[in-house]
């Protein structure tokens, strides 16, 4: 009778051991899926404004064609605050205007020749930075070919054009409000994303 009771309780012991194991793996799983999930949701997020490797610096060329805003808003050398956040610590910054310029500015999504994930909605690159552009602006949901180096694999990628607003752009400098290294010769910032420092 007593090894009966021995296999009863083993047998007893293991299934309640195998429940608890599935029902840990089942939490587990739920848990890695919530998670997922909510890496899935801020990763659509971040992909559509993520500049995490975006040259934030330029050395302050600009194209030759590029024509200098005759009557701009803010000139050269005047303070602003920027208002738009392309990057982490860029709204609310103050910023140093290094230049302005008239042109059509516009919002693309492309997919980068480095290999890297497609990047949407960014802003923005200008009509003298696409290859072989004529007088006349692109508009929205032409194809084009970037001559712009804002971001790694950026340059020589096809994009889409977004968007397309005819503008003052700024050049500026600025220190990001988190704290982060100086910013030189940032391109682009429009009209728009720009206003007086009280």
């Amino acid at each position: 009778m007593k090894p009966l009771k021995w296999i009863l309780s083993a047998l007893f012991l293991t299934s309640l051991l195998t429940l608890a194991a599935c029902g840990s793996d089942s939490e587990d799983s739920d848990e890695e899926t919530e998670q997922k999930e909510t890496n899935e949701e801020s990763g659509e997020k971040e992909e559509e404004m993520d500049h995490s490797s975006m040259d934030h610096s330029g050395s302050g060329e600009v194209p030759a064609e590029l024509e200098d805003a005759e009557d701009p808003t803010f000139a050269e050398g005047d303070k602003a605050v920027i208002t738009d956040s392309h990057m982490e610590g860029m709204e609310g910054a103050e910023a140093t205007i290094a230049g302005a310029y008239s042109t059509t500015a516009y919002i693309i999504s492309y997919d980068p020749t480095d290999g890297s994930e497609r990047v949407e909605d960014h802003k923005w690159i200008i009509h003298e930075e696409v290859e072989d552009a004529g007088d006349e602006p692109f508009e929205s949901g032409d194809e084009v070919k970037i001559d712009a180096s804002h971001m790694e694999g950026m340059k020589g990628a096809t994009g889409t054009i977004e968007s397309a607003e005819e503008t003052t752009v700024y050049m500026v400098d600025f220190t990001p409000t988190n704290g982060s290294e100086k910013v030189t010769n940032h391109k682009w910032v429009t009209e728009s994303e720009l206003e007086e420092t009280e």
